[in-house]
């Protein structure tokens, strides 16, 4: 494992490491969640309207790691061992166990994710999410939500990134299209479901 960089922005704390998980470990797990992944396109509500997320998606996690976002609640599927390995290193690395994981398939460069914060009450005030990409590179920003300010960093196959503090309340981040991309990424985003059973699904 590599060490880590920390980049102390205003309202919002960073932590990187590249090549957390070396390339060709990074391939093979890639090439697994590709080939065996339970990958779905859920609808969530935007403005009334239900729409289809740019992107496949798939919850993993503890049992009662349920996650809601925008109005819709996730039950997580059981953790794959391979997947288990790797947030028990994540866990060591950022000092916090992680009873969830929420991985996006970006298929190549036309799949995108808009300006949004990991805040939702399920996740605590001061979440740590952990952020692990696999294959294509793609660029990852970040905004200021009262000063506008903007930060950019590109994540490449096996680069670990870690929000801290007060990130996800006081700023948004994106992965937007990239028409040159023609190669699939995953990203993990490891989390920690705070009083997990408060959310569960009703039988």
């Amino acid at each position: 494992m590599s060490h880590f960089l920390r980049w102390q922005l205003a309202d919002c704390e960073l932590l990187f490491w590249p090549a957390f998980v070396e390339p060709l470990q990074a391939g093979v797990l890639l090439r697994q969640l590709l080939d065996q992944g339970h990958w779905q396109q859920p609808t969530i509500r935007i403005y009334g309207r239900e729409v289809a997320i740019p992107r496949r998606q798939w919850w993993m996690g503890d049992a009662d790691a349920c996650y809601r976002y925008s109005q819709t609640l996730f039950q997580p599927d059981p953790w794959r061992s391979q997947v288990a390995d790797v947030a028990v290193k994540v866990s060591e690395a950022c000092g916090q166990r992680f009873n969830s994981v929420l991985l996006n398939l970006y298929r190549d460069g036309g799949d995108h994710m808009g300006w949004h914060s990991d805040d939702e009450p399920e996740l605590g005030p001061q979440p740590l999410i952990a952020s692990l990409s696999l294959g294509a590179t793609r660029r990852f920003l970040l905004r200021h939500k009262q000063l506008g300010c903007r930060f950019e960093l590109p994540l490449a196959t096996g680069d670990l990134l870690v929000m801290a503090g007060d990130t996800q309340r006081q700023w948004s981040h994106a992965v937007p299209k990239e028409a040159r991309v023609q190669h699939p990424r995953i990203n993990l985003t490891f989390r920690t479901i705070i009083s997990p059973s408060a959310h569960r699904l009703e039988p």
